[in-house]
């Protein structure tokens, strides 16, 4: 099934939280495949992740992402923190934040819907299903869901 909006040839923005270099490199590699995604930023924290979306430091030219993949589990439980902080900001919770983890832990997932997370994703183990999940995210999020219009 094919979908044609009228912002088929907008490029999206995407935001990596991932503390783990293996994983980053198959994201990117995965994403790299997907026509829609302009750019996907990598950050290895939450502290990162905020002056990233706040575009503040080194980030200072950063693009807002118009997605966020979010690794629950960073040092000092930053994930849960940093997606709580992201929906609870008027400003900020407007941007999808998909939690991506290798855990199946019911109170993870829990917690996770708890802070108004709008997915929860099991991280794949092999290549084929980094694939699999960027084709994913890519059909559902960036072109049959209507993301709010980029801030100019």
């Amino acid at each position: 099934m094919s979908y044609n909006f009228s912002e088929s040839d907008r490029l999206y923005d995407v935001l990596l939280v991932e503390p783990n270099p293996d994983r980053v490199s198959r994201f990117i590699e995965s994403f790299e495949s997907t026509p829609t995604t302009n750019e996907v930023a990598v950050v290895s924290d939450g502290e990162e992740a905020f002056e990233f979306i706040d575009q503040r430091g080194e980030h200072a030219d950063a693009p807002r992402p118009d997605l966020v993949l979010l690794d629950l589990h960073l040092s000092d439980d930053d994930g849960p923190e940093l997606l709580a902080e992201l929906k609870e900001s008027a400003e900020l919770r407007q941007i999808p934040v998909l939690v991506l983890t290798p855990s199946d832990a019911s109170e993870d997932i829990v917690r996770s819907y708890e802070l108004h997370a709008n997915a929860y994703l099991r991280k794949p183990d092999s290549s084929a299903e980094f694939d699999r999940l960027a084709r994913a995210i890519e059909e559902f999020w960036l072109k049959l869901v209507r993301l709010p219009p980029k801030e100019r």
